[in-house]
């Protein structure tokens, strides 16, 4: 396998040369999906503040990957906070007769 970095004009040329081709085969046509595809492996390295996820860690007794996947994708919303106002009193309604 081979790793190359590209910069953008150079993968657009080499799109455009594969584009270029009358007949395009199954392996040009991953080529051309991986150019693509390359586009987002480019993506600057994400930061966590791991202060935080170490407290985390410690106060729930789980490990740290725990709470990262928590944190990123497993954690539920947290609900709606209500704000202050005036209070209603719960109706209990009766069923009407059958």
């Amino acid at each position: 396998m081979w790793c190359v970095k590209l910069s953008d004009s150079q993968r657009d040329a080499l799109r455009a040369l594969i584009q270029a081709e009358d007949e395009k085969g199954p392996a040009l046509a991953a080529a051309l999906e991986a150019l693509e595809l390359a586009r987002w492996d480019d993506l600057p390295d994400a930061t966590l503040p791991w202060e935080r996820v170490a407290e985390l860690a410690e106060k729930q007794g789980i490990g740290e990957a725990d709470v990262v996947w928590d944190l990123t994708a497993g954690m539920p919303p947290a609900p709606p906070r209500r704000r202050g106002g005036r209070k209603t009193a719960l109706v209990k309604r009766e069923k009407p007769p059958a």
